[in-house]
């Protein structure tokens, strides 16, 4: 995986005071942490219904101690601010690419050295969807590591990790339990996150 603000020396350090003390200024609270020892997974980012989500992903990332990657629609990494987007712990998704992007993610996840959280928008888009892309899911099972269930509530101003969730293989069952546990969640645009089945 590329190198990220995350793993930038000192720009780490004073970003990461930085967001925390924002967070708290502006009456955020932040739950949960990631178990010891566990250096890669797939971070769920839910729910995802607006441009603000990806500031505030990056400054809970930072305060939860997270070396986040997360994934973006290609456009957003076009000239002149790929490079920027790319060090923000971006990586490009090209939407009518899913399979291949689903098995590179896997693989890279896999062969990386040191810690990845990879974090993922189920919905795939801001707009308001009714069915969650299922890539997520299987990057986590492919790389065989586990989904762990974040979540910002806007209405609540609490933003976390909730538990770790290992893909039995059975998507349907699985998407169930999931979803069930986003359902009492808002969005900061809260008409556009649907977390039913």
């Amino acid at each position: 995986m590329h190198r990220t603000l995350f793993d930038t020396p000192l720009v780490n350090t004073v970003l990461r005071a930085a967001s925390v003390g924002f967070l708290k200024l502006t009456g955020w609270k932040l739950e949960g942490a990631l178990p010891p020892g566990l250096e890669k997974c797939v971070v769920i980012a839910a729910p995802h219904t607006s441009n603000w989500d990806l500031p505030y992903l990056l400054m809970v990332a930072f305060g939860l101690n997270l070396k986040a990657y997360w994934m973006g629609k290609q456009s957003i990494f076009m000239p002149p601010f790929g490079p920027i987007m790319r060090w923000l712990g971006g990586i490009a998704v090209n939407r009518e690419q899913a399979s291949n992007m689903v098995d590179s993610c896997a693989l890279a996840l896999v062969q990386a050295e040191g810690a990845v959280h990879l974090v993922i928008p189920p919905e795939g888009t801001r707009s308001k969807t009714r069915y969650w892309k299922t890539g997520f899911y299987y990057i986590a099972l492919k790389a065989q590591v586990p989904i762990v269930l974040g979540y910002m509530d806007y209405s609540r101003k609490v933003s976390g990790l909730g538990p770790l969730f290992y893909p039995t293989g059975d998507i349907e069952k699985d998407m169930l339990t999931i979803k069930a546990f986003y359902a009492p969640f808002k969005g900061k645009n809260p008409d556009q996150f649907e977390s039913a089945a």
